[in-house]
């Protein structure tokens, strides 16, 4: 029997791995987690600097699982960046480019947190700049921004919570596997996965998911100063387009990136052709506003199940989300 040449090549190059994994040699496969963020220059000569952050992907303070490494989460790396601009008298403007379907709510909180306590202590600017996709959480991110700018094709809004709490009791039920609990209390093992939910614990995670939608809320209304018939339609935590969000008062202007770092020049007092930089943990060649890599990547992470519907799901644990579901698959 003809084995085919992919199956052949895959074997070898396990085996070489498992050879030298055996012999003690270290080879350095994936991205390197230890390199630490140095300044980047992408444009600009004069005095002064506006510094481009890239929030990418799901929002989570939980390490990212690249082939063969871990990377640090989006909350790790924003925050260093914000640290290292801290230190940097020349840091006069933050530009906060979103590209996010949001994540959990503390990820979330602790963002929009450390962004504002940055702005509020150098008296700096913050321009947001949403791309594709700025929902939910990536949306709660862009809050403390002087000016929220959108793509033409963003998608944005999704303003509330979501609660998620897999359950196998119908599948377990059928396959005949049952599971014995002994505990303290009647709401102790309240959302398990193996039982239905009670009418009691049901009441008691409404009022918890209702409590977290309507902070999100309160800070959309206080920060964007809506009036009733903009908060009321946000309220209903559906996704908008550009135009539609522009319409009720959710950000300040559509136009491009290059638009928005100018505006950011502009309100910071920056002339223009103040330097643009970034935090990057190596050089990439013809660098510019566009490129999204912190850190090297091989790509995709490994995985022998690169499905549509199955990609995304091992990133949507039991949890309390700011998160535009669909939005994890295009990440």
């Amino acid at each position: 029997m003809m084995v085919p040449q992919f199956f052949k090549k895959t074997f070898l190059t396990l085996s070489c791995l498992l050879l030298m994994g055996c012999s003690g040699l270290q080879v350095q496969l994936g991205p390197d987690p230890l390199r630490p963020l140095k300044e980047v220059l992408l444009e600009g000569s004069e005095a002064g600097k506006v510094l481009l952050i890239n929030a990418r992907g799901s929002i989570s303070d939980a390490p990212k699982k690249e082939f063969m490494a871990e990377m640090p989460g989006l909350v790790q790396e924003i925050v260093s960046q914000l640290r290292l601009a801290e230190k940097d008298p020349e840091v006069k403007a933050i530009l906060l480019k979103i590209d996010s379907p949001g994540g959990t709510i503390t990820a979330c909180d602790i963002l929009y947190q450390e962004l504002l306590a940055l702005k509020e202590k150098k008296n700096l600017k913050i321009i947001a700049v949403m791309m594709n996709l700025a929902a939910s959480g990536g949306y709660y991110i862009s809050l403390p921004a002087d000016l929220i700018y959108a793509h033409p094709h963003t998608v944005t809004g999704s303003v509330g919570a979501l609660l998620v709490i897999p359950k196998i009791s119908g599948l377990m039920e059928k396959l005949g596997i049952g599971v014995e609990v002994s505990k303290s209390g009647r709401n102790k093992d309240m959302a398990a996965f193996y039982r239905g939910t009670t009418p009691e614990e049901q009441e008691i995670l409404d009022k918890m998911i209702d409590r977290a939608g309507r902070h999100f809320l309160e800070l959309v209304s206080r920060h964007r100063k809506l009036g009733d018939r903009e908060k009321a339609e946000i309220a209903t935590a559906r996704i908008f387009s550009a135009e539609e969000a522009l319409a009720l008062k959710m950000i300040d202007r559509i136009g491009y990136l290059p638009e928005a770092l100018k505006e950011a020049k502009k309100i910071a007092g920056l002339p223009e052709e103040a330097k643009v930089i970034v935090y990057r943990r190596h050089r990439n060649p013809n660098d510019t506003l566009y490129n999204t890599l912190n850190s090297e990547s091989l790509g995709q992470p490994f995985s022998l199940l690169r499905l549509p519907l199955v990609e995304g799901l091992d990133e949507l644990q039991p949890g309390f989300y700011y998160l535009w579901a669909p939005g994890l698959n295009k990440q």
